[in-house]
C-alpha cells in the first residue's frame, strides 16, 4: 500500500500539518524538523497524490516555460535554472517550445494548454504588444525579454539598453573609433533594443553612427555572425571593433576574422552578449555581457506563484543585474 502524509508524519513524530509544510516546501520549519520529514519522504517512499491536491486547490503541479528555440545556449541555460527552481518549489516545468512563430506563441497566450498548467513563464519574440495586452487575465502569466510591453503581465528582464551601451563604450575606451553592430532586424524586440544602447554611447563618445557598419540578420546564430563578419571586412574601410547582440554571433565573427588572418583584439575588437560557457573556451576568449540567471530564475517563479496563489497586485517589473565582463577578444583599455 502507497504511504500516506500520516505515514510520515508517524515516523518523523510530527503533526500532519507539520509534515505537509515541510512537503509544500513552506518555509518556516525548522531546520532538525524538516530533515526529520524528508528522512521519512524518502524511508517511505512517499508521492504527493496530485490529483487530490487539484481538487483541493484546483492547481495542477506544473508550470510552463515558452521560448523561441531551446539549441541556443542562453535558452537551454535558462531552462535548466527555472526548472531546478522550479523544482525546489515543488512544481513541474514544463517546455514549450514556440519556434519564434507567430501562431504558436498565440497559442500559449491564449492558454489553450491552461487546463494542464498552473502559470506559464513566457519569452515572446513575434506577437505584437496588443495581441499580448489583449490575452485573458484568467491565466497567471510572467514575460521575459526585453520587449517593452504593456500588457498588465508581470515582467523580468535585464536593462539590454544599459547593458548595450556600457559594452559600446567599453569598446570604444580601448582607442576603437569605428565601431560596428551586428544583429539589428526589423522586428521591435531585442536588437532595437540593444541598437538603442549602440546608437546612445556612440553618440556621447561624439561619434557619428553610421548605417554602412550595422548588419541586420534573420536568425542570432553563428553562421549569420560569420556572414555579417564578413561583409564588415570587405567595406572598403573596415570596422576597428564590433558589437554583436548575442555571442552566437560573435563566436560567428571570430571564425571570420580567423579565415581572413584579421588578428582580434589587434585589428578589430568583438564584443558579445549572454556571457554563454561557449564564452571562456574560445581564442581568443569572448569579452560579453552576462545576466544573472540564478536572479531572473527566483523573480520570474516568485512572481508568477504569487498569481497562481491569487495575488492581485499590480503588475510588477523586474530589472535583472547584469555585468560586462572583459576577456581577451577586446583587449585592455586604451592598448591602441
Amino acid at each position: 500500500m502507497a504511504a500516506r502524509l500520516r505515514d510520515v508524519a508517524e515516523l518523523a513524530g510530527v503533526s500532519v500539518k507539520t509534515a505537509s509544510n515541510v512537503i509544500n516546501h513552506y518555509p518556516n520549519v525548522k531546520p532538525s524538523t524538516r530533515a526529520r520529514v524528508e528522512d521519512a519522504v524518502r524511508q517511505l517512499r512517499y508521492r504527493r497524490n496530485e490529483s487530490a491536491r487539484q481538487l483541493k486547490y484546483g492547481r495542477s503541479g506544473f508550470l510552463a516555460l515558452a521560448v523561441p528555440q531551446l539549441d541556443a545556449p542562453y535558452f537551454a541555460e535558462l531552462a535548466t535554472r527555472l526548472s531546478a527552481e522550479a523544482g525546489r518549489r515543488g512544481y513541474i516545468m514544463l517546455l514549450d517550445i514556440t519556434g519564434a512563430d507567430p501562431d504558436a506563441e498565440r497559442v500559449v497566450l491564449d492558454g489553450v494548454r491552461s487546463h494542464v498548467i498552473d502559470g506559464t513563464i513566457f519569452s515572446p519574440l513575434t506577437v505584437t504588444a496588443d495581441e499580448v495586452a489583449a490575452r485573458g487575465e484568467d491565466r497567471p502569466m510572467v514575460l521575459l525579454g526585453e520587449r517593452v510591453i504593456s500588457s498588465g503581465c508581470d515582467h523580468v528582464a535585464v536593462d539590454s539598453i544599459a547593458a548595450a551601451h556600457a559594452m559600446t563604450t567599453h569598446l570604444i575606451t580601448t582607442g576603437r573609433t569605428r565601431v560596428a553592430a551586428i544583429g539589428h532586424e526589423s522586428v521591435a524586440g531585442t536588437a532595437s533594443v540593444r541598437l538603442e544602447g549602440y546608437r546612445q554611447a556612440l553618440a556621447e563618445a561624439g561619434l557619428a553612427y553610421d548605417a554602412d557598419l550595422v548588419i541586420g540578420v534573420s536568425e542570432y546564430s553563428r553562421p549569420a555572425g560569420k556572414a555579417a563578419m564578413q561583409t564588415l571586412l570587405h567595406r572598403e574601410e573596415p570596422p576597428d571593433a564590433v558589437f554583436c547582440f548575442n555571442d552566437l554571433m560573435a563566436i560567428g565573427a571570430l571564425s571570420a576574422c580567423a579565415d581572413a588572418g584579421v588578428r582580434v583584439p589587434e585589428d578589430v575588437a568583438i564584443g558579445g552578449f549572454d556571457d554563454i560557457p561557449e564564452c571562456e573556451y574560445v581564442t581568443p576568449t569572448l569579452t560579453t555581457v552576462g545576466a544573472d540567471l540564478d536572479v531572473l530564475s527566483r523573480e520570474a517563479l516568485n512572481l508568477l506563484l504569487a498569481r497562481v496563489g491569487g495575488s492581485t497586485a499590480p503588475p510588477e517589473r523586474v530589472r535583472v543585474p547584469w555585468q560586462l565582463k572583459i576577456r581577451q577578444s577586446t583587449g585592455d583599455p586604451q592598448q591602441k
